[in-house]
């Protein structure tokens, strides 16, 4: 029997029952901290540190009968490179992400096969509101998102990986995360309706997906949603 504190940020993945209270379990063999605690429902990828006892502890320790452990939630930011992958339907969040300037690979049809393996082979944060995924050993960094609400799920996911002073809005394409280069309005004047060669000079092309962009009028939605993120998250 080991007995599991939980710190408030991780009561999300509890059962309400079993929110503020000392959590008891039953374990049988050699356990890892690893396994006991995603068996209460909590995946590594939220863990901060942990305490056995009041001695910190690795997740791959095994606990003894009688151990007392404290579970913190992971601290703000990551130590590897904000590069994301995204699990189905986040679509939103992804070009949200793109848009602040983020590295962020999505497609609506990968299994949970290829997104384990394309986290551990180009070494990305993993985002996801499956649980399950994010347990699996191979995922080394995640987060799993708790708003249904694209916007919140990004306020979430800058506070989580503390991105505010990383964001360089308007440098990826929306559509397939390519590096967006500037152009010559000559180069594009072919590809612009009457009134945008009219009001505006400015553009950048996607190498990628031969893209389009400008700062059209929908650029001040954009401002403002990106304002509202770094205001929220540093406070």
């Amino acid at each position: 029997m080991a007995y599991f504190d939980f710190h408030p940020e991780l009561h999300c993945f509890l059962p309400r029952d079993k929110r503020n209270v000392t959590l008891a379990l039953a374990f049988k063999g050699r356990q890892s901290l690893k396994h006991l605690i995603e068996s209460l429902g909590v995946p590594h990828t939220e863990v901060g540190q942990v305490t056995v006892n009041g001695q910190a502890r690795g997740l791959d320790s095994v606990p003894h009968n009688g151990d007392r452990i404290e579970v913190r939630a992971a601290a703000p930011g990551c130590p590897i490179e904000p590069r994301f992958l995204l699990d189905s339907h986040l679509g939103r969040l992804a070009a949200y992400l793109r848009m602040l300037g983020f590295d962020c690979l999505y497609r609506n049809d990968y299994d949970d096969a290829e997104l384990a393996e394309l986290v551990q082979r180009e070494k990305r944060i993993l985002l996801s509101r499956d649980r399950r995924l994010l347990m699996r050993k191979v995922v080394q960094y995640g987060y799993c998102l708790r708003s249904l609400e694209p916007p919140e799920q990004l306020t979430e996911v800058v506070r989580r990986f503390d991105l505010a002073d990383k964001i360089r809005p308007f440098h990826r394409c929306l559509r397939c995360n390519g590096a967006l280069q500037p152009v010559s309005k000559e180069t594009v004047l072919d590809r612009l309706e009457p009134l945008t060669k009219i009001h505006y000079d400015e553009f950048s092309l996607c190498p990628a997906c031969d893209q389009v962009y400008w700062k059209g009028s929908h650029v001040e939605r954009m401002e403002k949603l990106i304002e509202s993120v770094k205001r929220i998250s540093h406070g």
